[in-house]
């Protein structure tokens, strides 16, 4: 097997995180006197960390640091209490989980969600299977698609990058396997299109979780 390790994002690749990350950020609008935003716009919000989140929800002129500061603060207090009401699971991934289990691939994940979050949401979503590493946000460390993130999962994997297979939703994690070495995979059950996964250079795209297998031979 060419691959020794599949890696995952997160939000909109392993767990469908739309409306609680939604609901949370227009919780936090609401309060500081702004109109919410519909649950499908987040589909372009989400994926470069909870500040750039707050930023984007927020009307253009009101993209101030006073505010964003504010507004962050009650997101992340509203989704501490809420951050799995509505969030699951994809369907089909469990058994893709199930059969790659038995072989010899190390899984990871590599998310722009805090660390702190990305651990409960493997406890609480993930815990049947064996994560080699979950690597989120941390203080003093870029965020995807820089290599610092990267490079720590590829050392916690004991791999080559060239012998991983990153599997994300949105642009900003094609770039990140590009950056990292990683073969990249769009998947298209996630919040962004197939055209922006192809256009960010997507090496493969994956319509259904079980697609995944095929590309590993």
């Amino acid at each position: 097997m060419r691959y020794k390790a599949l890696v995952f994002d997160m939000d909109g690749t392993l767990l469908n995180t739309l409306e609680d990350l939604a609901d949370s950020t227009n919780f936090a609008l609401i309060k500081h006197g702004f109109a919410a935003q519909p649950t499908e716009s987040y589909r372009y919000f989400v994926g470069s960390g909870a500040r750039k989140l707050v930023e984007r929800a927020l009307p253009e002129q009101a993209r101030n640091p006073e505010t964003i500061d504010a507004c962050l603060a009650t997101y992340k207090e509203h989704y501490n209490e809420n951050w799995a009401n509505k969030t699951r699971l994809y369907d089909g991934l469990a058994d893709v989980l199930n059969q790659l289990s038995a072989s010899t691939l190390k899984f990871g994940i590599l998310t722009n969600k805090p660390k702190s979050f990305a651990d409960e949401c493997v406890k609480h979503f993930l815990s049947n299977w064996q994560w080699h590493v979950v690597q989120g946000q941390e203080e003093g460390l870029a965020l995807k698609p820089s290599t610092d993130v990267s490079r720590l999962v590829t050392n916690a994997l004991s791999v080559e990058p060239g012998e991983v297979l990153y599997l994300g939703d949105s642009d900003v994690d094609m770039f990140t396997a590009k950056n990292a070495g990683y073969t990249s995979v769009g998947v298209t059950w996630g919040f962004r299109t197939e055209q922006e996964l192809v256009g960010a250079g997507a090496e493969h795209i994956v319509h259904k979780p079980a697609e995944i297998i095929k590309l590993l031979g």
